[in-house]
């Protein structure tokens, strides 16, 4: 099969749709129509502000659906891809009571109850079937909302998508609950080629059965369309006969549903008139709003957002995935689309694109700034602007473009983008953030920067980080400076300096023009990769962000004598930092151990149940492991003793595929993975059942 025209563009615009949906819907989500006419009116434009919420938000609509889409690419972007598959999946990402899902506990929340299932040893599609659960709670809407990602990997196959989306709702799901999420799933992928609504309608239909009621729904919904010509009218229609009072549980897939057709229809392909109803109509605001969002975006492509408000210039991009693999956890509609569109080549054989050379920041796509806003003075606007340039690029098509107007002294124009949470989401209300900082001291970053022919004069141009620091302020420091010149092009390095062991937040551009005048700067790219070179400890003044740095997937994380003691009360519990950039490095603490079965040291972590270990167990025995899912498969095994109490100086070294222990600085293991090793990814404590601490933890790449 061949990728449909702008694919790339298309997943782009399904991205953006769905996260402006969700943060659309957000502040109100649960809102019936009357009282959401009440307080906000017709929803026409983001409304988080009235609500005093923020506008970006930590969200299970979007955590879920960029998460579990990594099935695909963890078991080889294989179309045969199992439920069972997925389900592992939602054991390795997920940590429980604390990331993506509503934890609403068994049997009231649908998602939390299948993950229970497979806890226990049930896997998919049992986890989520009516047999296990029964039919109220199988038939919620989860299925829907976690959709859109099988969809964008499909472009123009609705029979694949609609599959994919079978077997990942069945994972939670059944029933009612599967039929709509395949109808939605074959309609998005459908519109990567077809614009018409009814076309879209009918192939979404075409794979569910004709007597079940998402059918009937639809149907229904589609004559009432074609008899009032008012929305408010066929929406009476829809509380009267597919309302919550007929479907039951906390939030049920076939009330919303109706109200995905019924935004998409009287929408006519608008977005913001579709989204207004949607929204307007009430009940799972952020998920229906999420969903019809991607749809549109897709079908309508880029110029989505062009007509209407400004739905883009808020968002910049900006997303969260809270997850286990806390070094995605910051990111934006851009890095999302490139691996959505990277998975969908994968599965038609097509090689991975990889812009600028895989730098992190690109902006290779219209309108994209990948997070960079403008920081304002305090008290005041800011003196620049950024936008997405055609040109000005060495390796690409597009750069940011940085104006900056006149700089009265000790006024530069700043720009920045987040690497870690901002001093907004460390209090992320519901579902909170926990992340990895995607830059570390000792990482070097490299900027690609030029300036405008047209500017008059030089810019003084300077990359700087602000980091946190005691009580959650941030602290400016300043790396090289340069003096830009009209159309001059210049490359800028810079290895971060160490932080006091506080997160960096943000990496930025500060601009100040030698003479006040205006200009343009373009940042081509900004770029790192590879492991830091540092240590990690506890920071000398208090810090919530220092601990929702840490990915805690353990029992209890504390810092009560120790910078770091981890207790789990039952099975293995990991305390993670890292990214998937890590690759080729050496890890090495010192732990003591506390009443505990095993203890040890992880590399190339990749979630919860993918990684490397250097593990020490009661009896004296040493191993050297690697975790798969349900497997573990011993490296290295060896007799040594240790004691309660006593501290252990161990390391791990990860090259290629080579990997090498270390106990007290005695080389232990070496050896080498030759099946399908893990090349990247972040490092970990390990507890199994007991208490272990550590003072720091080192990183050194290698």
């Amino acid at each position: 099969m061949t990728l449909p025209p702008l694919y790339l563009e298309k997943v782009y615009a399904g991205v953006l749709g769905k996260i402006i949906g969700v943060y659309l819907g957000r502040p109100f989500e649960g809102a019936l129509y009357e009282d959401i006419m009440a307080r906000l009116g017709e929803i026409n434009y983001y409304v988080h502000e009235k609500c005093g919420m923020p506008l970006i938000v930590t969200d299970d609509d979007i955590s879920g659906t960029f998460t579990f889409l990594r099935a695909l690419p963890d078991f080889g972007n294989h179309k045969d891809l199992s439920a069972k598959q997925i389900g592992q999946t939602w054991l390795n990402y997920l940590i429980e009571k604390r990331t993506v899902l509503w934890w609403g506990g068994l049997g009231n929340s649908t998602e939390h109850t299948a993950y229970l299932r497979l806890k226990k040893g049930i896997p998919a599609p049992l986890s989520g079937a009516i047999a296990t659960n029964g039919k109220v709670v199988a038939e919620q809407i989860g299925a829907q909302i976690f959709v859109d990602g099988w969809a964008m990997v499909a472009p123009g196959d609705p029979a694949l998508a609609a599959d994919l989306a079978r077997k990942a709702g069945s994972v939670s799901h059944d029933g009612e609950a599967l039929y709509g999420a395949m109808v939605l799933a074959a309609m998005e992928a459908q519109a990567f080629v077809e614009q018409d609504i009814d076309k879209l309608l009918d192939c979404g239909v075409s794979f569910i059965p004709k007597e079940s009621v998402i059918y009937r729904l639809i149907s229904d919904v589609r004559e009432w369309h074609a008899e009032y010509p008012d929305w408010h009218q066929a929406f009476d229609q829809i509380r009267a006969n597919y309302g919550y009072d007929k479907y039951g549980g906390n939030c049920h897939m076939v009330p919303n549903h109706a109200l995905i057709i019924l935004g998409l229809l009287y929408g006519a392909g608008d977005f913001q008139k579709s989204l207004m109803i949607t929204n307007t109509a009430g009940w799972d605001t952020d998920c229906n709003s999420g969903n019809i969002g991607c749809l549109l975006g897709i079908r309508n492509g880029l110029a989505n957002f062009d007509l209407g408000p400004d739905w883009r210039g808020p968002v910049a991009d900006r997303l969260y995935l809270a997850t286990a693999a806390g070094g995605r956890a910051i990111s934006d509609a851009l890095i999302q689309s490139y691996a959505i569109a990277n998975i969908g080549r994968a599965l038609e054989g097509l090689p991975p694109l990889a812009p600028k050379g895989g730098a992190r920041f690109h902006f290779e796509l219209p309108g994209s700034v990948q997070g960079f806003q403008a920081e304002p003075l305090v008290g005041g606007r800011s003196p620049a602007q950024v936008y997405n340039a055609e040109g000005h690029s060495r390796e690409g098509t597009r750069s940011l473009g940085i104006y900056y107007a006149h700089t009265a002294p000790g006024q530069p124009a700043r720009v920045a983008t987040q690497t870690f949470a901002d001093t907004t989401s460390i209090n992320m209300p519901h579902y909170g953030l926990m992340a990895c900082p995607t830059l570390c001291p000792g990482q070097t970053i490299t900027a690609q920067l030029e300036a405008d022919a047209l500017n008059t004069v030089a810019a003084d141009v300077a990359l700087y980080l602000r980091h946190f620091s005691a009580n959650d302020t941030l602290q400016r420091v300043y790396g090289p400076k340069i003096s830009l010149h009209p159309a001059e092009r210049a490359e800028v390095s810079w290895q971060i300096p160490e932080t006091g062991s506080y997160p960096i937040a943000e990496i930025g551009l500060e601009v100040d023009s030698s003479l006040g005048r205006p200009g343009t700067v373009y940042l081509d790219s900004l770029r790192w990769s590879g492991a830091p070179d540092t240590t990690f400890s506890c920071p000398a003044g208090p810090s919530k962000a220092w601990r929702i740095s840490w990915i805690n997937a353990a029992s209890d994380f504390s810092s009560m004598g120790e910078a770091f003691r981890v207790i789990q009360d039952e099975g293995t519990g990991l305390l993670i930092q890292g990214t998937d950039d890590w690759q080729d490095y050496r890890v090495e603490s010192v732990l003591t151990p506390h009443m505990v079965v095993e203890f040890g040291l992880a590399a190339r972590v990749q979630g919860l149940l993918r990684y490397y270990a250097l593990v020490l167990g009661q009896g004296g025995q040493a191993r050297l492991v690697k975790v798969l899912y349900d497997q573990t498969r011993v490296l290295g095994q060896a007799q040594l003793a240790w004691e309660f109490g006593q501290p252990v100086a161990l390391a791990l070294e990860v090259k290629g595929n080579r990997l090498t222990a270390f106990v007290h600085g005695k080389e232990l293991f070496s050896v080498l993975d030759g099946e399908s090793p893990f090349l990247s990814g972040g490092v970990a404590l390990l507890v199994t059942e007991g208490r272990a601490a550590a003072d720091s933890i080192s990183v050194q790449a290698r």
